[in-house]
């Protein structure tokens, strides 16, 4: 299974609203739920009016499209990086899964994948 390294950092948003939302950017994620609206987006298109974030994320995709038969991707993947103590953030679309780490792990959790038979792009 191939991961496709992302080539920009992130962040990762509250916001107050839906207004700073611009679904035109290339990249983001939002999540809503019981009073909570974030969003996961490239760290130079954070909306000025977020109520928290956090920058410093790195991120990779799971290459292809996942069938939603397949079970085991993600936590395959969330254990071998929690075994060498690295967190993970993790966000889903239709497709595939994308996985976050703060950028201080980055190559430590690129290696580690690659070292368990990743192929890394």
């Amino acid at each position: 299974m191939n991961l496709k390294k992302m080539d920009f950092e992130l962040s990762v948003c509250k916001l107050a609203s839906e207004k700073a939302i611009d679904l035109m950017r290339e990249f983001y994620f939002i999540g809503k739920a019981e009073g909570e609206l974030s969003l996961v987006c490239p760290t130079k298109d954070v909306p000025e009016d977020t109520t928290a974030h956090e920058d410093g994320w790195k991120g990779f995709r799971i290459e292809g499209v996942l069938d939603f038969s397949l079970i085991g991707i993600l936590s395959g993947i969330s254990g071998i990086l929690a075994a060498n103590n690295i967190g993970i953030f993790a966000v889903s679309t239709f497709n595939t899964d994308y996985i976050l780490v703060k950028r201080e792990n980055y190559s430590r959790a690129l290696e580690a994948l690659a070292s368990a038979g990743y192929g890394i792009i």
